[in-house]
């Protein structure tokens, strides 16, 4: 059984082939990883950056990926804004998006983390501040970090999912892997 940690660098398609129009050169998984067999346990949006999971395993896939195992991911989130206790409160105690009430995440304003430079960088203005948060979520809508986020009134600017479960990106630079164990 394979589980294969990777970086997934900004505008990366977390999937293999690139299914969009014609002549389109978007990068790819094939662009980085070169082991036969192994698919995404879930996805990350081409505008986010971060641990995707890839295995060969049905079961551990669907562990990971499935809502219902409410394994935890871990996103650094820059956001545009201070943001404020009472905005976090809201996270943490769910936001009401159009599909519904999101479950309640861990919420918390952090230092601005030591991460690469990202390619493109983030629109830089003089005149609006932006923070970081680290936010846990035990679900995976489309886009529900970015959604909850503008909810309470704080756009994200920047997206790098850190954790999996137990599983990190430390070490990892973008557009590198390495295998793991698989301990669910």
């Amino acid at each position: 059984m394979a589980l294969i940690l990777f970086n997934k660098p900004m505008n990366v398609l977390s999937q293999f082939t690139d299914s969009g129009t014609a002549g389109s050169a978007r990068a790819t998984l094939s662009d980085f990883i070169k082991v036969p067999g192994v698919y995404p346990a879930g996805r990350l949006d081409r505008d986010s950056e971060g641990l995707l999971l890839l295995t060969d395993d049905g079961r551990l896939q669907a562990r990971i990926a499935d809502p219902r195992f409410k394994l935890p991911k871990t996103y650094l989130v820059q956001v545009e804004g201070e943001i404020d206790d009472a905005a976090l409160a809201q996270l943490r105690r769910g936001v009401r998006l159009n599909d519904g009430l999101t479950r309640p995440a861990k919420a918390e304003r952090i230092a601005d983390p030591q991460l690469w430079p990202r390619d493109p960088p983030v629109r830089f203005r003089k005149s609006v501040p932006d923070c970081w948060i680290r936010l846990t979520i035990s679900e995976g809508r489309n886009r529900q970090v970015r959604r909850m986020t503008a909810a309470v009134g704080h756009p994200t600017l920047r997206l790098v999912r850190w954790a999996v479960g137990d599983w990190t990106l430390d070490g990892l630079a973008p557009g590198e892997w390495r295998a793991a164990e698989a301990r669910l």
